[in-house]
Formats: structure tokens, C-alpha cells, sequence
């Protein structure tokens, strides 16, 4: 009875080492690619046409800060991360269970947190080792998605906090499905589009659309000119 046991914890243990150890390697950037672009552009479509559960929506961003987990192997990273997924999802169960108060905005700012942190890891995971090969080039269109999904983290908080953000399409109502339109124009300041169509009609976003505008410029050149360093610092002198 406790050999079966046993055997059954070590598979556990394997699998976790396991997918740990692929997480840290740089073959992981191609999957998170994958569920990045799905997340900033295929599900905002998703959610405007009415195909998806707002659970689902929850799931999706829950499974992302679930990764965050496994993308060091520092424990005090482990710690922090698991601890801010955790109360993510102690959140969502609460907002979806019977329990009659929300905590929408707290859900919102561990989001933040979350997101935070597993940027800053994903920069650690990109700058490693003196390499660049293409997983890096990929990594680094990692960052700058997590980054536009920050921002639209943000721009929510502030229209939770003051009652208003951004303006110009439909009245946001403070909801999960408000995200299409968060995600739209956090990356249109990123990439320093600006349609015109939505707008920062208070001056927090408007500060942060111009963050976002600046990060926008300045992201491209300074990670080639660090891919670049640390391309000729990892070549040996003959």
C-alpha cells in the first residue's frame, strides 16, 4: 500500500522536474508565443462576438500566470509566484462561487502583480547565458506581449479606481469582456499607431498611453543592441 504510494509521488515529482526543466529552456518561448498571440489577438475577437464563457477568459489568463511558476528555479521566484497565482485563483473561485462580495479590483491588482513579475522573469529567461539564436528573437516578442497586456491590466485598474480611461467605443462596464477593448488600445499606444478611435480621457491614462508609446520605442533598440552585446560577449577570443 505505501510502495504504490511512493512510486506515485515520484511520477508527480518526475513530471514536475519535467516540465520545469523544459519551461527554462528556450524551446518554451515558441509555446508561449503561441499563447500569447492567442491571448492578445485571438481571444479579444472571441469576446466582442460573444463565442466564449467569461470563465474561459479567467481560465486563459490563470493558465498564463500558471506558467510564470515554472520560469525560474529560484525559490524565492517559486514562493512569490505561487503565492500570487494562488490568490488569483482564490479570487476567481470567490467571484464565480455564491459568496455575495466581489473582490474584482483586488483580482485585478494581484493580476498586476502577477504580470510583473513574470516580465521581469521572462527578461531574465531572454538575457541568459550570452546566447542568441532565434528562441531569443522570440522571447523578446514575449516580453513586448506581456508588456501590451500590462498595460491593458492597467488601464482597467484605472477606470475600477476613478470610474473612467478610456473612451470613444462603448461605455465600459467593468467586466471581463471590457478586456477587447483594453488590449486594442494598450497596444495601439505601444506601437504608436494611435487610430484615433479610442482615446485616455483621464490623465492617468493619458500618462500611461505615453508610457506605453516610450516603452514602445525604446523596447525595440535597447533588446537589439543587448542581443547584439551578448551575441559578441559569448564569442570566445581566438
Amino acid at each position: 500500500m505505501v510502495e504504490p504510494l511512493l512510486n506515485k509521488r515520484k511520477k508527480i515529482r518526475y513530471a514536475f522536474r519535467n516540465f520545469t526543466n523544459y519551461w527554462l529552456t528556450d524551446a518554451s518561448f515558441g509555446v508561449l508565443l503561441l499563447l500569447l498571440i492567442f491571448t492578445v489577438f485571438v481571444l479579444p475577437i472571441l469576446i466582442e462576438y460573444g463565442h466564449v464563457h467569461s470563465i474561459f477568459v479567467n481560465t486563459v489568463f490563470l493558465f498564463l500566470f500558471f506558467t510564470g511558476i515554472w520560469s525560474s528555479k529560484n525559490n524565492s521566484f517559486i514562493l512569490i509566484t505561487s503565492i500570487l497565482f494562488f490568490a488569483q485563483l482564490a479570487l476567481r473561485i470567490l467571484r464565480f462561487s455564491d459568496w455575495e462580495f466581489e473582490f474584482y479590483l483586488s483580482e485585478r491588482i494581484v493580476g498586476i502583480m502577477n504580470m510583473i513579475v513574470f516580465i521581469f522573469l521572462n527578461i531574465r529567461l531572454l538575457f541568459r547565458d550570452f546566447e542568441v539564436n532565434v528562441y531569443r528573437v522570440i522571447g523578446a516578442i514575449n516580453v513586448y506581449l506581456l508588456v501590451a497586456i500590462l498595460g491593458a491590466f492597467v488601464f482597467e485598474i484605472i477606470h475600477l479606481m476613478t470610474g473612467s480611461s478610456i473612451s470613444g467605443g462603448p461605455n465600459l462596464a467593468g467586466i471581463d469582456e471590457d478586456y477587447a477593448y483594453y488590449i486594442y488600445f494598450s497596444l495601439v499606444s505601444l506601437t504608436t499607431v494611435g487610430f484615433g478611435d479610442l482615446y485616455p480621457v483621464q490623465i492617468m491614462a493619458k500618462m500611461l498611453s505615453v508610457f506605453l508609446s516610450t516603452i514602445g520605442i525604446l523596447y525595440p533598440a535597447v533588446v537589439i543592441a543587448k542581443l547584439v552585446g551578448s551575441s559578441g560577449h559569448g564569442q570566445k577570443t581566438p
